[in-house]
């Protein structure tokens, strides 16, 4: 997680919202990412789905059973999409999401019996430094805002 911290560094400094995802099977990592669907003009571009593709580029399998994606902020449903179509074993995140989270907050989409994929998940792994970070970025984005008008 605290790579995942990281890489939500490199989201910041380059103006994208502050997560980090990285992805370990048996002790290795497989992939990683930062938020970057502004700098790519890309809405898929979460730090979760840039992990993925890194991730199964590197295996040359688009699926990873056996896997654990750390990400610093509870996923979107389109991330836990992704994740259980990877055949991801589990997700850890750091702070949840109460706007959009799809694990605990908004959704329980890791718990939903309807998909052919099961995905454990463990909540709230550096979870106060994860919400630091992203409640330190929009401080700063609001005043640099108000500073404009």
């Amino acid at each position: 997680m605290r790579r995942a911290l990281a890489l939500a560094d490199r989201a910041e400094q380059a103006g994208e919202v502050p997560v980090g995802a990285v992805i370990v099977r048996d002790g290795a990592v497989l992939g990683e990412g930062y938020n970057q669907p502004i700098s790519s003009n890309d809405p898929t571009g979460h730090a979760e789905i840039v992990a993925l593709r890194a991730a199964a580029q590197a295996v040359c399998n688009y699926r990873l059973p056996g896997a654990v994606l750390y990400v610093t902020l509870e996923p979107c449903t389109m991330c836990i999409g992704a994740m259980i179509h990877a055949r991801i074993a589990r997700v850890v995140f750091g702070a949840p999401e109460p706007r959009a989270g799809a694990v605990i907050s908004q959704l329980q989409l890791a718990d939903a019996d309807h998909y052919n994929h099961r995905m454990a998940y463990t909540q709230g792994v550096l979870a106060e430094q994860s919400a630091d970070k992203l409640r330190q970025f929009f401080r700063t984005r609001r005043k640099q805002r108000a500073s404009e008008e």
